[in-house]
């Protein structure tokens, strides 16, 4: 099959924009936008074009896979202006010549991403600046989701000596590398740093991740749509954004199925989803007073209690404490728990007071002198760095960058309520804790809003799911990729259907991904104690980045 027939096309048409139809072979359709195919030998030209001059400055998503004659990479563009301007740049490669040209000269962020796709499917990037494996041990023999991967493979693993990745670079003093990690609590998850110092300084930064990579796309393909994926999502961020994360799969699925929500579902779901964030913003929050200041017996505590506030009212509404399992595509599981009026006070109770403590945490932490001093002007990323690394959420809110989904790519209800987009242009550690704080009371206005829609909502209307058939089987060779506003950032989901009911691909756009891809941008040139400050400040969580 030739390079210029692969695929499911049409003949490229004049809707293409013309500065890039001079890289376009033919073009498709995925289902939330146009893509155009382009040889494997021009990536980097037309993405130059796709950036510079039709301004997707944001590349969310790079997504590989294996067919049985041919190799594809697709590279999910977006704007942070307006991230319902989509397009999709297909690459497809033959299978006896799978080499593709490197993207990351383009959009930085796609380094990390072009690692994954040949670790895991064998897609070799030419120009790439540091192709290796990323998941798997280097060593690893085989490619596992390419076809040809032969499972019982054995796989030795021999030791290496730790090597200093700059001691050939440095002709007038010593360098010397330290192991930071995986051990959890310095670097917020099993994460491996390889730090490079000279002297006190940090001289270069490895992240090194795969110690929890759990298979989770894999098993999600393996998954019917109706039923089995979606108790997955909750395993990805266990720090309370499980909520979230169903959603995430929800909107991606009920969009490839064109299935409608229920308004009433849809305020159910925004409850939910903020309570979830509050979870996560309350624990990184916690967590990272005893990073920066060893705040344990009033920050951190004050956190876990008011985190377990917030964890009480989704156990009454899902019945779970972590893994809550609670969106069904169409909809949610079940209503309010009963009586109604109890739990509608339960909440109440919880938004009024959370504006006096978040007044506490300001005056604990960021008006707290010695925080100031550990965080003000350390792990700086101005707002075109987040970009190009294709940072979101509060490490991008933090850098200026003004972009939510919930606002920019509307879904749920939050069209419909009154809340606004917190940012801070201090670019630094100390300003992604400020939006964290001000998210939360963002959060609790939405909550408080959805309250009082549910609280009056006509009692024959409450539809909490729509009618979805038992088997779900969207037409064959359909692609989608979808995003919701986690509560680390863009959580996104690229499927592609064979006409079963089960995904062909189930690719995951975790945003703790590109954020902890920053990293060395953000700590090299600093000491090491701003090295563990400027890791927290990311709020990572490793779920999320391994998959």
């Amino acid at each position: 099959m030739s390079m210029e027939t692969v695929g499911r096309e049409r003949p490229a048409s004049d809707d293409v924009p013309p500065p890039l139809q001079q890289y376009v072979v033919t073009t498709e359709t995925h289902l939330n936008a146009p893509a155009v195919v382009v040889r494997a030998d021009e990536v980097a030209g037309a993405l130059e074009v796709a950036r510079e001059e039709l301004d997707y400055d944001h590349c969310a998503c790079v997504t590989a896979q294996a067919y049985n004659d041919r190799y594809e990479t697709i590279y999910h563009l977006r704007k942070y202006d307006d991230p319902t301007d989509e397009l999709s740049v297909v690459v497809p490669t033959p299978r006896d010549a799978p080499e593709s040209q490197s993207a990351a000269d383009v959009y930085r962020t796609a380094e990390w991403h072009e690692r994954e796709a040949y670790d895991l499917v064998g897609v070799p990037y030419e120009n790439h600046p540091d192709l290796r494996r990323i998941l798997l041990p280097e060593t690893w023999q085989g490619h596992p989701l390419d076809p040809e991967y032969d499972p019982e493979s054995p796989q030795v693993v021999p030791y290496r000596r730790h090597e200093n990745p700059l001691q050939e670079h440095h002709e007038e003093g010593d360098t010397m590398l330290v192991n930071v990690g995986p051990h959890h609590p310095a670097t917020h998850g099993v994460l491996h740093l390889a730090v490079t110092l000279d002297g006190e300084s940090v001289a270069h930064v490895d992240p090194d991740i795969g110690y929890i990579h759990r298979c989770e796309e894999q098993m999600c393909q393996q998954g019917t749509y109706r039923h089995q994926i979606m108790p997955y999502p909750d395993r990805w961020d266990w720090g309370g954004g499980g909520i979230l994360n169903e959603w995430a799969y929800a909107r991606t699925a009920e969009s490839l199925v064109d299935i409608e929500v229920p308004d009433y579902a849809q305020v159910v779901r925004t409850m939910a989803a903020e309570l979830s964030r509050i979870l996560s913003h309350f624990l990184a929050i916690g967590t990272y007073a005893l990073d920066i200041v060893g705040e344990f017996t009033a920050a951190f505590q004050y956190a876990i209690r008011d985190r377990e506030l917030a964890q009480d009212l989704l156990e009454d509404l899902t019945g779970q404490r972590l893994m809550f399992n609670y969106f069904r595509l169409g909809g949610v599981a079940w209503d309010l728990p009963t009586p109604r009026e109890e739990f509608f006070e339960k909440v109440r109770e919880f938004v009024d007071g959370l504006p006096e403590k978040l007044t506490e945490y300001r005056n604990l932490l960021t008006s707290n002198e010695l925080f100031q001093v550990r965080t003000v002007g350390v792990g700086e990323l101005p707002p075109e760095r987040a970009k190009a690394y294709g940072c979101t959420g509060p490490v991008a809110r933090g850098s200026g960058v003004d972009y939510d989904l919930r606002r920019d790519d509307p879904y749920g209800y939050y069209e419909e309520l009154d809340w606004d987009i917190v940012t801070d242009d201090g670019c630094d550690n100390f300003a992604r804790v400020a939006v964290r704080l001000g998210e939360i009371a963002e959060s609790a206005k939405i909550v408080d809003q959805c309250i009082d829609l549910l609280e009056s909502w006509p009692e024959d209307d409450r539809t909490v799911q729509a009618n979805v058939p038992r088997t779900l089987k969207p037409d064959p060779d359909t692609e989608i990729y979808r995003a919701v506003e986690a509560a680390k950032g863009e959580l996104g989901i690229y499927i592609r259907a064979d006409g079963t009911e089960k995904p062909a691909r189930f690719k995951i756009r975790g945003p703790s991904f590109s954020n902890l891809q920053a990293l060395p941008a953000m700590a090299e040139g600093e000491y090491v104690p701003d090295l563990i400050a400027t890791i927290g400040s990311l709020d990572t969580i490793m779920g999320e980045v391994d998959r």
